[in-house]
């Protein structure tokens, strides 16, 4: 498995595994409008040039993708193929964008899904669910990386 920062011309690809899980897993459990918010959000090229996007490759492949904004300080996408799921996938791309993080400190608004794997990271949360635009989210945070 290598687990490294994505170039530029890989965000693409980054792009599209995230899609294609957050409609098996995410779309499900959200509005219409909820769905609309995070394509034009992840389809937002002034948005997406601003991500450090770390990638999980296996032979090549494309397995998951963990990406940051605010110099490294929250997660703002995190996506493992499903098929890959329970691997470890997840956590060494965690352990790559927290060894990448100066300041201690991590936030992520986390997906219903996604609220028991941040748990697992060491997050917790700063408030009940909300809904913004439609997404649906935990805010969290996570102390000494």
């Amino acid at each position: 498995m290598e687990i490294r920062e994505l170039r530029k011309k890989e965000y693409e690809a980054a792009i599209a595994l995230s899609w294609r899980v957050f409609l098996e897993y995410e779309a499900p459990e959200y509005s219409q409008q909820g769905i609309e918010a995070f394509y034009r959000c992840i389809h937002d090229e002034e948005y997406v040039r601003r991500l450090k996007i770390y990638g999980a490759f296996e032979r090549g492949r494309l397995l998951g993708v963990l990406a940051t904004r605010s110099s490294g300080n929250h997660i703002a996408l995190f996506f493992v193929d499903g098929k890959y799921h329970g691997r470890g996938i997840g956590r060494q791309l965690f352990n790559l964008a927290a060894a990448d993080n100066y300041s201690g400190h991590m936030t992520v608004n986390s997906s219903p899904y996604a609220v028991e794997v941040y748990h697992h990271l060491g997050f917790s949360d700063l408030n009940c669910e909300q809904v913004t635009d439609g997404i649906r989210f935990t805010p969290m945070e996570c102390y000494g990386l």
